[in-house]
């Protein structure tokens, strides 16, 4: 991979002048991944195609397989968002003769001369979501749409990247007009204390959450009560009603050691007209896809009406369904070693949502700063497979996955400390020896 001399902000320019050149006698097919950062990418791309009056189609994908770049049809102009970053042989085997790329993801191929990449892995692995550059891109196209940016801070936050702001992201929230303000990071912050207690995943609390009635006890030792049957919001509390809570939550997770694990940045946007968590809103869209209705999750950032309702339903049962993989990772037997955990749920948790148990594992404090937490689904004749590095520490986990897959065959995506791959299920136990083998080794190296 070649570093590029220009800027990424001279980079967006070139890319949206070539693209508004090669769309004018072309049909646009829009390919974007089916988690929150790809689907706000789609719909900040979809926002913009319609404005200019283009004509277009739109694939969301699970995963990016060869086969699917072998499908791709040479008479319209491709455009990856999200995705693509780790398939560019494949592509560069497409013979088709223009495909754009805005994308995140590590690049680990070279670049073939059929593809314009908009990555910030070129230009000095700037931290920016694949929705921002999605933004920034949509931005050249067309100045005058509004609405796009807050789609960018739920594709910024649904990649967790909301902690280290820098000048690229704050420009971004400010122009999303998104209210940020200081407090628990436990979401929403704007729906009754106790269902949001109930459901907390990030952080997981011992006792507390998927627990009503532990729910209820901490709520009682912070000294919060319910006024006619109902408990206040978090951005209802006064300063010591706040602090009450946060001693209550770190009294059940002694490895919180301060406020600051708990403590941060709430971002509040405007959508169907009404200020909601852009947390809680990145759960959706994230739920809606992971339980097979990506169309739900995408009209829901367009704010259809009638998605809304749908989108609600969902979540509800995804925050049901991990609470109950939770609750199966903590009695199934695991494979342990020095700095890692290999959790195989096998059937016991769906491919759409292993990934999502991982994160929760690595953000929960249970595991120490660098271990490596790898989690497994099967998923047809395939395996999901996701890995985590606690604390963002430590070894490269896509590097380490892609060690593994060389050997036995798969495809791999990912980050330097979020990552996943797809295996054949026939190759489970030699993917579990091989990763443990690895694993092993690495940390003799460090």
């Amino acid at each position: 991979m070649k570093k590029e001399e220009i800027t990424l902000k001279e980079k967006v320019g070139i890319m949206s002048k070539k693209f508004l050149e090669l769309s004018r006698d072309k049909d646009v097919l829009v390919l974007s991944h089916f988690d929150t950062d790809g689907i706000t990418s789609a719909a900040i791309m979809i926002k913009t195609l319609k404005h200019l009056g283009k004509n277009f189609s739109v694939k969301i994908l699970k995963n990016l397989e060869e086969q699917h770049i072998r499908d791709l049809p040479k008479n319209k102009l491709i455009i990856f968002l999200d995705l693509a970053s780790g398939s560019l042989n494949y592509i560069a085997n497409s013979k088709i003769e223009n495909i754009f790329i805005l994308d995140h993801h590590e690049i680990v191929q070279d670049i073939p001369e059929n593809v314009c990449m908009l990555n910030p892995q070129l230009h000095k692995k700037e931290k920016i979501s694949s929705a921002g550059l999605t933004y920034l891109f949509c931005r050249e196209l067309a100045h005058t749409i509004h609405g796009l940016a807050k789609l960018a801070v739920i594709g910024m936050i649904g990649d967790m990247m909301e902690k280290n702001l820098d000048k690229i992201n704050n420009k971004i929230l400010e122009e999303s007009e998104a209210i940020k303000k200081r407090g628990l990071l436990i979401y929403p912050a704007t729906r009754p204390l106790n269902r949001t207690l109930e459901f907390s995943s990030n952080p997981y609390i011992p006792g507390v959450t998927g627990d009503s009635y532990g729910v209820t006890k901490l709520l009682r030792d912070a000294g919060l009560t319910h006024k006619e049957g109902k408990y206040p919001s978090l951005i209802e509390l006064n300063p010591d009603e706040m602090s009450n809570l946060i001693t209550s939550i770190m009294l059940r997770h002694p490895k919180i050691t301060n406020n600051t694990d708990i403590i941060g940045d709430i971002f509040l946007v405007k959508f169907f007209n009404k200020l909601e968590d852009a947390r809680e809103l990145s759960a959706m869209i994230n739920a809606c896809s992971r339980l097979g209705e990506s169309q739900v999750a995408l009209q829901f950032c367009l704010e259809i009406p009638s998605a809304k309702k749908r989108a609600e339903v969902l979540y509800a049962k995804y925050k049901r369904l991990i609470i109950s993989g939770l609750d199966l990772v903590s009695k199934i037997q695991k494979v342990e070693g020095g700095g890692f955990v290999i959790i195989n749920t096998k059937s016991g948790v769906k491919d759409t949502i292993v990934g999502t148990i991982a994160s929760i594992l690595s953000n929960s404090k249970v595991y120490e700063p660098g271990t490596i937490i790898v989690t497994m689904a099967y998923s047809g004749n395939k395996i999901k497979v996701s890995a985590r590095s606690v604390s963002r520490q430590g070894r490269n986990v896509r590097n380490v996955l892609h060690g593994v897959v060389s050997k036995i065959g798969g495809e791999v995506g990912g980050h330097e400390f979020a990552a996943g791959c797809l295996i054949n299920k026939d190759k489970e136990e030699e993917f579990i020896k091989n990763l443990k083998e690895n694993l092993e080794i690495e940390l003799v190296k460090i």
